[in-house]
Parts: C-alpha cells; structure tokens; sequence
C-alpha cells in the first residue's frame, strides 16, 4: 500500500487554505462538519487544530505575494494540508497557483474518487453504475509543458532545426505555427501507476485501466502505456495479470488457453491491468462505466476524464481530490471546482467538494472512522434532497437550503 499517515494523537495541526471567491464561505460552512464528525467518531478524544496558511487573493491582500514561501514551508513541515478553490493572477508569472503547489511539493497523483450519492440529478439513466477512482499523473505531460509561441525567433529556430537535423515534415504552416513541448518519463509514469496497483490491491478493486493516446503519441503517451504494462509484469508480477500478456498467450496458444490464463488470474485475485485508448474510454464511460474500477493516465487525458466522470454523477460540486505524494507522504486535499466568482457570497455554493476531500484526508490521517460519519451525513442530505442551489434547480421537491445552512444540516445530522 502507498505510504499512508497513521495519527493516533489526541490533536493534530493541519494547515488550511480558505480559497478565493467562494472559499470562504464554503470553508466557513464545512470546517464545524469536519471537526464534529471527528468529535463524534472519537468521543472527543481526538481533535484537530486548524491552521490557516495564505495563498491567493488572500495572501496577495496581506503579503503582496500570491503564494509565500511560508506556506509552502508550513505544509511541507505538517505533510498535508486542506484547500479551497483558488484563483490565478493575471500577468504574475504563475501558470496556475494550483500547479505551482502541485509542483514544488512533486504531488504527483492527482486522486480523484468518482462514485454516485443517491439523490443527486444525474444525466445517466443509472448514474449509480459509475464508482471508480482516477490516478491522473501530476507533475509531467501539459503541467510540465514547454511552449513556443507565434512570430517568436525562437520558434522559427527550432522549426528550422527540427526541418534540417530531424527530418520534421508534419510541420503544416512552419511560419505561423506555435510549437509544445510535452516531456513523459518513465520513472514519472511508474511512480504514478504504482500507485494506482497499490491502490486497487489494497482497497480489493479488480481492475486498473491505462488510459492514453499512444495509437498517435507512440513514445510519449505509448510509453506510459508500455512502462505501465512493463511495471504490472515484473515488480507486480504476483498481484497482477495484463491484458498484455494475454494478447501474448492469444497469439502464441490461441483463445482459448488466453481465457484460461486470464479466468485463473481473476480466481487467484490478480488485477487485471488493460489499456483504452482515451477517446474510446470517454464512450466506453457513458456505455458500460461499471466496467472500470482504477484508472491510471497522463495529466491532459486525466483533466478530461476526471470532470466528465464528475458529471456523471452530479458535476464537481460533488467531486473530492487529493494530490498525493505517495513517496514521502504529503498531500494536498482540495476541492476540485473554480472560486465561481458570480454566486460569492451568496449562499448558493455547495460545500461536498470540500467536505468528500476532507473525508479523503481523514482516511489518509486513517482516521477512517471519522471520514465515514461524515460521508453518511452527506447521503442522508442529498438523498433527503436538502441541497445548496446547484441541486435544488434540478429537484423540484428540494429543500434548497443556502451553504451555511447545508453545512448546519448536516451538522444535526451527525448529531442526532
């Protein structure tokens, strides 16, 4: 199993990041749901101590920085920390404050659950179908990408080298085009889909998918394809069975002793570990998503995948995620949509987001216990239908209730 902190202390320090627009008044309604699903899970033996650390508006506002130093020190020193949505500045020099946390600190699986909470309006006609958990690679491919822009001198060189010392032809419009520049690694690529196998053999999920376009991108996404398959077949060799080697027995022994092979992986307990080419996967997801259990994939395809996934079961009001560092144990649990700047401080935002990825983080802390009273109060508010704004247009016996309200519901909830 990854690298997973065990806390059994009486009160621990977790650092906290309220986020812009919306953050704070989604933090506001959820950080008393956290801490009385601990209280009640323990019996007020265990605590937790919230510190707040700055990034963003906020840190801007007081510091004159978007993201200081010391907070990237205070969560490096704790190992993990709560997020709310943050916003990016224009013209600082930041791709995305997001990134840059995810980068300095080499958060490197971005982990993503996907299941459905009965209640919530879906547009599948069985939403329920779809529970699985996504490892998008955090550190490489787009987040890591290198960009040449239009008219630059620069690019026009390194066209010009790629013409004359690498026989580059696809170039359509040399003198217009802009260049990217995607690096994938196989230590990255491994490290994250290691991840993904510990991950499906601890929690006893049947299957990992690759998922990739290594039809078109043979070394770059076809190499995380193949080291994938290479990392299954050799360090877990004991726990898992690839699709891989079955076309390999298929092609030298025939169907049937394929099927064999694969019916004798699956009565052992092996993983099953497969490839799907990304494009194909986002139909296969719509189809026959029970089919899926632990997806493991390269950033851009896994940016995709996770929001389209959210939306088959209710949107990312509703999505928890983590960035996790399994090496060395530190984490980042954040809510996974925008600061939605047009409805702040409304009391129209949905807390979930927040709430499901601090369930994450108490599982990481294993205090696991705690996560599951407070994933029980969720259920029963969404499927009682009492619900911020998002789902209450879509319910039309609703109880639409406003953030703060949401989060003092399910705060009865726990305590009754």
């Amino acid at each position: 199993m990854p690298n997973q902190t065990t806390h059994q202390a009486t009160t621990i320090t977790i650092p906290y990041i309220a986020g812009d627009g919306i953050g704070a008044e989604i933090w506001q309604a959820a950080q008393p749901v956290i801490d009385a699903a601990v209280n009640k899970a323990y019996e007020n033996q265990r605590h937790i101590e919230w510190l707040e650390v700055l990034a963003g508006e906020a840190a801007f506002e007081q510091t004159g920085e978007w993201l200081p130093q010391a907070t990237i020190d205070t969560i490096k020193a704790q190992q993990y920390a709560l997020k709310g949505p943050l916003t990016t500045p224009i013209g600082e020099g930041f791709r995305s404050l997001n990134v840059t946390l995810r980068q300095t600190l080499d958060l490197y699986a971005c982990v993503r659950p996907v299941r459905y909470f009965t209640g919530v309006p879906s547009p599948l006609k069985q939403p329920e179908k779809t529970d699985m958990v996504i490892f998008r690679e955090n550190t490489e491919d787009v987040y890591a990408g290198i960009e040449f822009a239009k008219d630059d001198d620069a690019t026009q060189r390194l066209i010009q080298t790629l013409q004359a010392d690498f026989a580059v032809k696809a170039i359509r419009f040399p003198k217009t085009a802009a260049i990217g520049i995607k690096p994938i690694s196989l230590e990255g690529s491994q490290r994250l889909i290691a991840a993904a196998i510990e991950y499906a053999i601890a929690q006893k999920r049947p299957t990992v998918t690759l998922v990739h376009k290594g039809n078109i991108m043979k070394f770059t996404e076809g190499g995380f394809k193949n080291w994938g398959y290479q990392l299954a077949e050799t360090t877990y060799a004991a726990q898992c069975f690839t699709m891989n080697q079955y076309n390999k027995i298929k092609a030298e022994n025939g169907s049937k002793a394929a099927e064999a092979a694969l019916a004798s992986a699956k009565a052992a307990g092996k993983i099953v570990v497969n490839d799907v080419i990304a494009d194909n996967f986002l139909q296969q997801i719509l189809l026959y998503p029970e089919k899926f259990d632990v997806i493991a994939t390269c950033n851009l395809n896994g940016d995709y995948i996770s929001d389209a996934l959210a939306a088959q079961v209710g949107g990312i009001g509703i999505a928890p995620g983590a960035n996790i560092n399994y090496d060395t144990g530190a984490a980042i649990f954040e809510a996974t949509h925008g600061t939605a700047p047009d409805i702040a401080g409304l009391g129209k935002a949905n807390p979930c987001s927040l709430l499901l990825s601090a369930c994450m983080l108490l599982e990481h802390l294993n205090w696991p216990e705690a996560a599951a009273i407070l994933t029980q109060a969720i259920e029963q508010a969404l499927q009682s239908q009492h619900v911020t704004a998002d789902f209450a247009q879509l319910m039309p016996e609703a109880v639409c209730l406003t953030t703060q309200a949401f989060g003092e519901h399910l705060l009865q909830l726990i305590h009754s």
